[in-house]
């Protein structure tokens, strides 16, 4: 895909149908570590499409994330830190 000279660029028929992207519709772009995400914004999608898209995200992520044996509080304090305003003594 070849971007113009004021930085537009077509995107694919399959990708517009499949994010329910027609005229006038709003995308964004969200830069990652792999390159970009296109991201359909402000979509007319009934609350059954939204939950079916979710469920979909939900499971692409299953088992991506590892947590070496710890639980989920140890988790959540390894990544917040500990906790200094709880009194635990």
């Amino acid at each position: 895909m070849r971007v113009t000279s004021k930085g537009q660029v077509t995107i694919p028929k399959e990708i517009r149908d499949r994010l329910g992207i027609g005229a006038g519709s709003e995308v964004d772009f969200i830069a990652t570590q792999d390159g970009v995400q296109l991201v359909a914004v402000n979509q007319n999608v009934s609350p059954e499409e939204s939950e079916r898209t979710f469920r979909e995200h939900v499971r692409r992520l299953a088992g991506t994330l590892d947590l070496g044996g710890m639980t989920t509080d140890e988790y959540m304090e390894w990544l917040r830190g500990p906790r200094e305003d709880l009194d635990l003594g």
